[in-house]
């Protein structure tokens, strides 16, 4: 799979050659970030280091550095920036080679403060109005890349850019034959709506997705849903799994009847399979280990909590994404949901213990072994800064 060239077109659309079939696309924004060189306000802090920030594109290289193949789909300035970020992210191996390099709109920047997004001493000011990622759409998008995958993954983010976001999202998930498993996080930004109605549009997005991920505080922020997990699915019962994430709590999995899975890993071109009926669709929950059972008369299964393990958290800036790179990464290789559920964990304790918003995942063996812990040395695990290096620096007392 090619991952190093750029599309340099503003119209962006059109592909003669029908894109690989990767395990995931990923499509949103990515931006240069400026980490500051130490805590204090932006407007004390002296220097700042360059670095990539990107939700979608954070999933996209925590899942090619876990070993499945991802594609991530955007639109960035022909300026310096823009190649600063698209090269870093084909450095994890993500293909990139339906990027589109626009002439006229810069890529964005943000410069954000060493405090914990949520508190009060937290401060990002965003440059990203009139981005050329705000001008993705339908038609500056090559939408074949884009389905050409076994898992689209899309977050709320995008549909704050622009109009054209949001009409491009709702094309994006809107059912039809042969959409690839939707993943959606509703990675709910306050600062980037101008309107306190906007965010019901992520509730509707979020309705029409396959998985949701939504943390515990961010729906009671958008939508006001107080009550804990149930109270959310209640509000959101159409994902075939919904994850709330609890922060250092853990996460709560609902699986329903007949939730999707994705389809086997195809390879080859998506081309080949254009016009072919879809090849995954409602299918009966997986039954592997009795988690995530469905009952006999159809009764959606219950719940799945698992608790986050304890970590000595360096930096929070990207766990979200983390977390749901190593449950996408459990939810392709057929895991039950509570490996799915420890994946998540795993891959978001390896972004705490480290700074900025990427860091390597835990090797697939790794965290497999630590995935099938018993409960009780699961609930004794500490995770601490480098701890992805070596198997033995991960302690289970």
């Amino acid at each position: 799979m090619r991952t190093g060239a750029i599309i340099n077109d503003t119209a962006g659309a059109g592909n003669s050659v029908a894109p690989d079939v990767v395990d995931v696309v990923a499509l949103g924004e990515s931006m240069v970030a400026f980490l500051p060189s130490r805590p204090g306000r932006l407007a004390d802090v002296p220097s700042f280091e360059r670095a990539i920030g990107g939700a979608e594109s954070n999933v996209a290289c925590a899942l090619a550095a876990a070993g499945h193949t991802a594609r991530w789909v955007s639109r960035v300035g022909a300026d310096a920036f823009g190649t600063h970020v698209v090269e870093r992210i084909a450095g994890y191996g993500v293909d990139v080679t339906s990027v589109t390099r626009d002439p006229d709109r810069p890529t964005g920047v943000y410069f954000r403060t060493a405090g914990d997004r949520g508190t009060g001493a937290h401060e990002v000011a965003y440059y990203r109005a009139g981005s050329a990622a705000s001008a993705m759409s339908a038609e500056t998008v090559d939408l074949s890349a884009v389905r050409a995958c076994r898992v689209l993954h899309l977050s709320g983010i995008t549909a704050a850019l622009s109009e054209d976001c949001r009409a491009l999202m709702r094309t994006l998930t809107t059912p039809c034959p042969g959409r690839p498993l939707l993943s959606f996080d509703v990675n709910h930004r306050p600062a980037l709506w101008n309107t306190a109605d906007r965010p019901l549009e992520l509730l509707d997005l979020a309705r029409r997705a396959d998985i949701v991920f939504v943390g515990e505080d961010e729906a009671e922020e958008a939508w006001g849903i107080t009550g804990g997990p149930a109270a959310i699915r209640a509000t959101l019962p159409e994902p075939g799994v919904l994850v709330v994430k609890q922060g250092g709590k853990g996460a709560t999995a609902f699986e329903g009847n007949g939730a999707r899975v994705p389809a086997p890993s195809a390879g080859g071109r998506a081309a080949e399979v254009a016009g072919a009926p879809p090849r995954w669709g409602s299918l009966p929950l997986e039954r592997s280990r009795g988690r995530g059972r469905a009952a006999a008369d159809g009764t959606p299964p219950p719940p799945a909590f698992e608790p986050a393990p304890n970590v000595a958290v360096v930096a929070t800036t990207g766990a979200g994404d983390a977390f749901a790179a190593g449950f996408l990464s459990g939810t392709l290789r057929g895991l039950p949901v509570r490996d799915r559920l420890r994946h998540g964990h795993l891959f978001a304790a390896a972004a705490l213990t480290a700074p900025g918003d990427l860091a390597a995942p835990p090797a697939r063996d790794h965290a497999d072994r630590l995935s099938a812990l018993d409960d009780t040395a699961w609930g004794r695990l500490r995770l601490g800064p480098g701890w992805t290096r070596a198997a033995q620096e991960a302690s289970t007392p």
